[in-house]
């Protein structure tokens, strides 16, 4: 029963936009919300992937510093 009301309610949107805006700008509102979309996914791959950065280089920070007291004590 619900998805009958879904559909139905999707459809008057879809015809509303068109009989408001027209074809030409009801696509143009698609392809602006499919992008968006593309986008957002985009940036939440970058937000973990610079989590997962972080969390390396916090987990590599003690040998890193280690490595820099030995080299300064080194003279080099």
């Amino acid at each position: 029963m619900i998805p009958m009301y879904a559909f139905y309610t999707t459809f008057a949107i879809l015809v509303l936009l068109v009989a408001w805006g027209g074809v030409e700008e009801t696509m143009r509102l698609f392809a602006y919300l499919d992008l968006h979309l593309r986008f957002s996914w985009v940036r939440f791959r970058l937000w973990m992937m610079r989590r997962k950065l972080e969390q390396q280089l916090l987990k590599d920070l003690p040998e890193f510093n280690q490595l820099m007291k030995e080299k300064k004590e080194n003279g080099e």
